[in-house]
């Protein structure tokens, strides 16, 4: 006996009417609904990053005491390191507020760095998203600058109480205010569709005609400050090679950024001391 016709397109018509409902659905309800399946999904992942680091501590627990031994001494040479630098970068703060004062600038928002461990990535080709373990409770704020040692990591787009989403700068999903290290003129610079296990890349448009960069002299990008959400002078990433743009009347260039964002397992970010 052939099927009925109507019980063949039956989930066709329930998926339909699925859609229908969805759509006449107020957006303030389709929010809340999102918000509060997310922070239902939010406890999963978070317990899931602890258990890792247990993982990681109980396979600690099993190395051998001249491997604790060495990973020590490694340690205490990185601290000695570390202990130098932020001896130079007080002396260096000092100078800058010199400066400042003598040239009659404007200083920056200060800001407070919160840092916050990486609980799951989306490296997918269209979008570049880390979900960290803080969030409202920490006083983290949607837009919000993320950095990490390689310089600008992204920006805080969703907020949640105990985590937050932050779009990588390879995004492209992301557009800000730039300029090169070397001319205060901005520039823009737009992430771009990044294909995964590959080195992340973007895009700076509207440069100065005037400006040259080539694999034996690369420019380093960094941001403007313009806009009122990155500090001036943070670290984007390096174009080797720029071109004209299409109207020929600005150029444009590729962005090499930090491979190390693809591997980012901790990041902090700049919370505002006064916020506008």
């Amino acid at each position: 006996m052939p099927p009925d016709r109507f019980d063949t397109s039956k989930p066709f018509i329930t998926l339909a009417v699925l859609v229908l409902v969805w759509f006449l659905v107020p957006t303030v309800a389709k929010r809340v609904s999102r918000i509060g399946f997310y922070e239902l999904q939010a406890p999963v992942e978070v317990s899931a990053s602890y258990l890792r680091e247990l993982q990681d501590y109980w396979s600690w627990r099993t190395r051998s005491k001249t491997d604790i031994y060495n990973a020590y001494q490694d340690l205490g040479g990185v601290a000695a390191h570390y202990a130098h630098a932020a001896e130079e970068n007080v002396a260096l703060r000092r100078e800058v507020e010199k400066l400042e004062t003598l040239l009659r600038l404007p200083t920056f928002a200060d800001y407070r760095s919160e840092s916050a461990r990486v609980v799951s990535r989306d490296l997918n080709g269209w979008w570049q998203r880390l979900i960290v373990r803080k969030g409202s409770a920490h006083g983290i704020v949607k837009g919000a600058p993320v950095i990490f040692a390689g310089g600008v990591a992204g920006r805080i787009s969703e907020v949640h109480r105990t985590t937050a989403v932050v779009d990588l700068i390879s995004s492209s999903s992301v557009r800000l205010a730039a300029s090169f290290e070397d001319d205060d003129r901005p520039v823009s610079f737009q992430g771009g569709i990044n294909p995964p296990f590959s080195r992340p890349q973007a895009t700076a448009e509207f440069v100065p005609l005037d400006l040259y960069a080539t694999p034996a002299k690369p420019k380093a990008l960094v941001t403007s400050g313009l806009g009122g959400v990155f500090p001036r002078g943070l670290r984007l990433g390096t174009v080797t090679i720029l071109n004209p743009s299409p109207d020929g009347l600005f150029k444009t260039g590729r962005v090499f950024l930090d491979p190390r964002l693809n591997e980012l397992t901790e990041v902090s970010i700049l919370i505002p001391l006064d916020p506008l």
